[in-house]
């Protein structure tokens, strides 16, 4: 098991911070809980996405979190005393300061005693802490999409297997009971050949040109910026809120197709059993009069973003034979209605059944077992958002070859697979 059972006894007769955990207690030297057995975690990223996570793991007696990181000292600050003040609750003496607070990421890394990291930091992060953590031997669980490139995501995939690193992607609707199901019924062919599938993702404002502000004490810009271009300071470009903010621009993601479009595509991947490959033909909105951007699949099932006939729902996958409607909330609906009451036949495929993707991420640490959304299914997904992306900005269609995982006959799209990076932020 790949926890710090090693430092158990420097940090037990060292410092003293396992002995004041929650639960501990001369009859709990043993078993899951004990401290030699808790996975000790490393939160980075200290914003919107990750007040549930921090939340979840705090909450829990198998884990431990020892260290924070932001590059906002507010930010970072709160989150320090939030970790501690949990931690505090559950102690005889009320009081608990094990949790250190990093402005670098590269800190928490250096780290021996940490078993993990989450990493909530905008996409343009996500690649160079996730690599960073699993060479230093750190497992990881990583927000969506996964990548800001598809080069980013080939070599995070490729870190994970050389490291046996378990890294978790944030696609949560795979661990809800309704995607699950939705996806067993397309698979196993009970709405017959799925033709089209429509997705719901919304839209964003298009990326402003912002005037420079003040850039505001504590928060260090540069550091944030990272390997991006830079521009000049202003709030809307840095925060984090689902309305937008820096997913607005390009540089910091694919837009919807990196927002909501991670969710969705993520699912109908699952669906169609194309985790390990993807679609081969992306075709950007208004192309030649493109109602809505579509990419289609080697067998022809294309995919329509923003269809305004979703009967409220997130996905609608349209077969020959009948429909399957699913969103978040545990929302599934069938074509025909009974479908969705049908139990499955013995013969019928089942796929990866977790009911709590933090959960699920936790346990496959400890049973080094392959987590709901592994790197290469992440990265799988990740591609489909930036082609379709750069599909947009190019205002043409592009043909992909799954297999190689090259775009086809366009060298200009293809130096889009990855992009440059602003010194001194060049890990990839």
């Amino acid at each position: 098991m790949k926890t710090t059972r090693r430092s158990f006894l420097k940090r037990t007769l060292g410092a003293g911070a396992a002995l004041a955990m929650p639960g501990f207690a001369p009859g709990a030297l043993w078993g899951q809980n004990a401290p030699s057995n808790r996975i000790t975690i490393g939160l980075i990223g200290m914003g919107l996405q990750m007040g549930g996570h921090r939340g979840g793991m705090t909450g829990r007696q198998d884990v431990q979190v020892l260290a924070v990181c932001d590059v906002h000292r507010g930010r970072l600050q709160a989150a320090k005393a939030a970790v501690e003040s949990a931690y505090s609750q559950r102690t005889a003496s009320g009081s608990y300061k094990g949790c250190a607070a990093y402005h670098e990421y590269e800190r928490v890394m250096e780290r021996g005693d940490i078993d993990a990291v989450m990493i909530c930091t905008p996409d343009h992060w996500h690649a160079p802490i996730s690599v960073a953590a699993m060479r230093s031997g750190k497992d990881v669980f990583v927000q969506k999409p996964m990548t800001l490139t598809i080069r980013e995501g080939r070599i995070m995939s490729d870190v994970a297997r050389q490291r046996g690193a378990i890294l978790q992607v944030g696609s949560q609707q795979r661990s809800e009971r309704a995607f699950r199901r939705a996806c067993e019924m397309v698979r196993n062919g009970w709405i017959g050949k799925v033709k089209t599938i429509y997705a719901s993702l919304g839209e964003f404002p298009p990326p402003r040109t912002l005037p420079e502000q003040p850039i505001p004490e504590g928060f260090d810009y540069d550091r944030w910026l990272g390997p991006t271009p830079w521009y000049p300071y202003h709030p809307d470009r840095v925060k984090g809120d689902y309305g937008g903010g820096w997913r607005c621009f390009w540089d910091y993601g694919s837009r919807k197709n990196g927002d909501w479009g991670a969710h969705h595509f993520d699912i109908i991947q699952w669906a169609l059993g194309q985790d390990d490959s993807g679609p081969v033909e992306f075709i950007p909105k208004g192309y030649e009069g493109a109602e809505f951007q579509t990419h289609v699949y080697g067998d022809g099932v294309r995919v329509l973003r923003n269809h305004p006939d979703m009967k409220g729902h997130m996905i609608r996958f349209i077969g020959e034979k009948g429909e399957v409607l699913v969103s978040r909330g545990d929302r599934l609906d069938t074509v025909p209605a009974g479908l969705k009451d049908q139990p499955p036949g013995p013969a019928d495929v089942r796929l990866y059944e977790s009911r709590n993707h933090d959960d699920n991420w936790i346990q496959s640490i400890r049973s080094r077992r392959p987590p709901i959304c592994p790197a290469e299914i992440g990265h799988r997904t990740a591609t489909i958002c930036h082609l379709s992306g750069i599909a947009e900005r190019l205002k043409r269609p592009l043909r992909w070859d799954p297999a190689q995982e090259q775009i086809v006959g366009d060298p200009e799209a293809s130096r889009w697979l990855d992009r440059p990076r602003r010194a001194p932020y060049v890990y990839i």
